[in-house]
């Protein structure tokens, strides 16, 4: 993902089945966060990270998006027995995942596989990358995304 490129477009079904795209949320900064699998250790942790400082992407007005692989009847338990307060994409065939480079080759103890990338993509309100991380570690992430959100808003 280059920074200050245009995002590669999407339209993938939350967790009720309805079609999302990218443009809808045009005007307003949008925080795109890969996963694994709902309701696994590390995912779970993140999206419940996500949720506790929710308020604070609200107020920095930037909507927060997770997508994986699972279908939307997961996404729907994954949020009712977190009680997550995010918006979850299913991305079965990995299109989109591959455009953000969030599918590929990983290492998980030591064995080599192909799969999702944790990653995130931060979209500013034109549309644009304004900031990736390639690789990123579940716990802890949420926070980083907030304050380099309040960054970049500030320059």
């Amino acid at each position: 993902m280059e920074i200050g490129k245009k995002a590669p477009a999407f339209t993938l079904a939350d967790q009720d089945g309805k079609k999302r795209k990218l443009s809808e949320f045009a005007g307003r900064w949008v925080v795109l966060y890969f996963y694994p699998k709902d309701d696994t250790p590390g995912c779970t942790t993140q999206a419940c990270e996500f949720t506790a400082g929710i308020a604070d992407f609200d107020g920095l007005d930037a909507v927060v998006l997770g997508v994986s692989p699972d279908d939307d009847a997961s996404h729907r338990k994954f949020i009712a027995k977190h009680a997550l307060k995010l918006t979850l994409l299913s991305d079965p065939d990995h299109a989109v995942m591959e455009k953000y480079g969030a599918w590929g080759e990983k290492t998980l103890y030591g064995k080599q596989s192909v799969g999702v990338i944790r990653s995130t993509t931060l979209i500013d309100p034109s549309g644009k990358v304004a900031w990736h991380w390639g690789k990123v570690q579940a716990a802890g992430h949420a926070e980083k995304v907030r304050a380099k959100l309040e960054e970049l808003r500030e320059a």
